[in-house]
């Protein structure tokens, strides 16, 4: 009996296997050249296979029709839907926000964070927190966002090893005060633990390395609308506290939305904090807390 062997060629199976999805044609005609998101369905309504989104839906639709590698996606979709947006931040936003809700069974990024965490500097001391036991959106002198406790370490970690800060005083490890800290005879620690630099000096080097991690504050007193315009279509992204409530074609259908925000969104942040604070975009003050 003769053992099967794998192909040393793996790229060329998935080549091999992919056949143009004929059943999927129909769909493709009435797709537009316009920003959006798009979904890709099996024959089950419940879980969607793939939603994605683009400035130009047409275009990142018929890419994947090119793609070896999404044969499987293609072979297991039966019909693709699209919703059309007013630009890149509606598209981004409702992506999102559809990836939570539906979970499909293709899409493995923006999945909810289990625990959202940050640095926040206390006394000038970092310490790891949840989104869970502070307001992310209110609390001053938090620096990034990270899905888990230990990537928030590992990343005051990587700049104690960078700005030659001592892990003592950044909590990581614990030593006696005023004796120097292993990594200080490794000449990896500037030696605030022992006085050989002030600790002033070391906060500011944990702060001018932090400043790039930022988290700001919501700007606002409650909900605003920020107003985006594709040619004809023109939309109001409903947001508070960094958070995507919906979008509506006039203010006064803002009033239909909750306005009270759930838990801090990373997505909604990462989509919304340079866009509002830019001062590039028209924002309409909604008011709500």
């Amino acid at each position: 009996m003769h053992k099967r062997l794998s192909s040393p060629h793996p790229e060329f199976d998935a080549a091999a296997a992919y056949r143009y999805p004929d059943h999927l044609r129909p769909f493709l005609d009435g797709l537009p050249a316009a920003p959006g998101v798009y979904v890709f369905h099996s024959d089950q309504d419940v879980m969607p296979l793939y939603i994605g989104k683009s400035v130009n839906i047409r275009s990142r639709v018929m890419s994947h029709f090119r793609t070896a590698g999404e044969a499987r996606l293609l072979r297991q979709s039966r019909r693709i839907t699209y919703h059309l947006t007013a630009g890149e931040i509606g598209a981004l936003l409702l992506e999102a926000q559809m990836i939570k809700q539906l979970q499909p069974l293709h899409n493995k990024r923006l999945r909810r964070s289990r625990q959202l965490c940050s640095i926040h500097l206390i006394n000038g001391l970092p310490a790891i927190v949840s989104a869970k036991e502070i307001d992310f959106a209110h609390t001053p002198d938090l620096f990034g966002l990270f899905s888990s406790r230990r990537s928030a370490q590992q990343a005051l970690l990587n700049i104690g090893d960078t700005e030659l800060l001592c892990y003592s005083l950044l909590g990581l490890e614990n030593s006696r005060p005023g004796r120097a800290c292993f990594r200080f005879h490794l000449g990896r620690c500037a030696g605030a633990c022992c006085g050989k630099e002030t600790t002033q000096d070391h906060h500011l080097r944990l702060l001018d390395a932090l400043q790039q991690m930022r988290i700001f504050n919501w700007p606002y007193g409650g909900a605003i609308g920020l107003v985006e315009q594709y040619g004809d279509r023109r939309q109001i992204h409903v947001v508070n506290n960094w958070y995507y409530l919906g979008s509506v074609e006039h203010a006064w259908q803002a009033a239909e939305l909750s306005t009270v925000a759930h838990d801090f969104d990373r997505d909604g942040y990462n989509i919304l904090s340079s866009p509002i604070l830019s001062g590039r975009y028209e924002i309409i003050e909604l008011g709500g807390s």
